[in-house]
């Protein structure tokens, strides 16, 4: 079965002029098939404050109404994803962005919860793994802006970590499939120590860190999600810091964050 690398790269990353371009560098010569998937909330929300839109999170979710929404899809959809892409093309690295609507590779439904209106984000139901694969095959690296479609003509506003999780156990049927989330800490953390990096992490000991308030905010769904990948056949998910990327995709178990099962 050929290999497949996904990388999830991470707002606080992009945010950063200086550390997109080492993470480009470094992500642009990996050899094989590989898509990246990036967030961007920061450049987000700092635009929606020039513009006077409320910005309202809760649980590390953005709540995303009908302006929010214009701004997600320009800032995702364009400014971040086509500045990553023509960064990539620079560096040797054929890449071609992409949303949920494009080739119609995911599809989404408005997010109902009796509780919080979340607004438009949406819920994945539906990977179309076949235009992905195609695309892959022509030796494309395909860059995924986080967003998708609700099939009726709205864009939804989707998580990244979510979108990343989603790709991953659908494409791993087809692939030996690995899952990189790279961000700016060097993996789940046991402490506010920057350096207290847990090497392995199970399930029963996320829920016991979540249980005490080390975990929260926008881990929780980046790690809900990790889990479920690897229940749906994921070869292996790694979390780290985005300048360790090289020694990630090389196997380096002092890199990061492992989960197990």
């Amino acid at each position: 079965m050929q290999q497949l690398l996904i990388i999830k790269i991470g707002g606080n990353v992009i945010d950063q002029p200086e550390a997109l371009k080492v993470f480009l560098d470094d992500f642009a010569p990996i050899p094989g098939k590989k898509i990246l998937i990036h967030g961007g909330g920061k450049i987000a929300t700092d635009i929606s404050r020039t513009l006077g839109i409320e910005v309202q999170m809760i649980d590390g979710r953005r709540i995303t109404d009908a302006e929010t929404l214009k701004v997600v899809t320009m800032v995702y959809g364009g400014l971040i994803n086509k500045t990553i892409v023509s960064g990539l093309q620079v560096r040797g690295c054929n890449a071609i962005g992409l949303t949920g609507a494009d080739a119609n590779v995911m599809a989404a439904k408005k997010r109902v919860d009796k509780n919080i209106d979340y607004g438009f984000v949406g819920d994945i139901e539906q990977v179309n793994g076949g235009p992905i694969m195609q695309f892959l095959n022509v030796g494309l690296t395909p860059i995924f802006a986080p967003l998708t479609h609700d099939g009726k003509g709205v864009m939804l506003n989707t998580n990244a970590d979510t979108i990343a999780a989603a790709l991953a156990s659908a494409l791993c049927k087809h692939y030996e499939t690995r899952l990189i989330y790279c961000f700016d800490k060097k993996g789940v953390l046991a402490s506010t120590d920057d350096d207290s990096v847990i090497p392995q992490l199970n399930q029963r000991q996320y829920q016991d860190l979540k249980a005490k308030g080390v975990v929260i905010k926008g881990m929780l769904p980046k790690l809900d999600n990790a889990f479920a990948t690897l229940q749906a056949g994921v070869h292996t998910v790694t979390l780290c810091h985005a300048a360790q990327i090289q020694r990630a995709v090389k196997g380096n178990l002092a890199v990061g964050t492992t989960l197990v099962l």
